[in-house]
């Protein structure tokens, strides 16, 4: 597998939903990543790891791997759950403390 297709998540340090729509395509590492003996860093001489392409959809990346011939992953985002709350909701009779 060479590529992997995903969409990102939510920022946790935001409460908005912005630039989650897009899609990203990122090369998978070819060889693992070593420290530095010198400064403790951690690297190696993957320069794909860095690469990360921005897509409208997803069938937008699924084209371009198989236009360049790239294996790929899709990971599907999960869907959320929403849990509608109101603040009458405190004060009701039928509260479970």
């Amino acid at each position: 597998m060479d590529v992997r297709i995903y969409q990102p998540a939510k920022n946790a340090m935001q409460s908005g939903r912005a630039k989650t729509n897009s899609w990203i395509l990122e090369f998978m590492p070819i060889a693992a990543e070593r420290a530095d003996e010198l400064m403790g860093w951690t690297g190696g001489g993957d320069t794909r790891k860095q690469l990360q392409m921005k897509f409208d959809s997803k069938e937008l990346a699924i084209a371009f791997a198989e236009k360049k011939g790239l294996s790929y992953m899709v990971k599907e985002p999960k869907q959320r759950k929403l849990q509608i709350k109101s603040y009458a909701d405190n004060f009701a009779y039928d509260r479970i403390i």
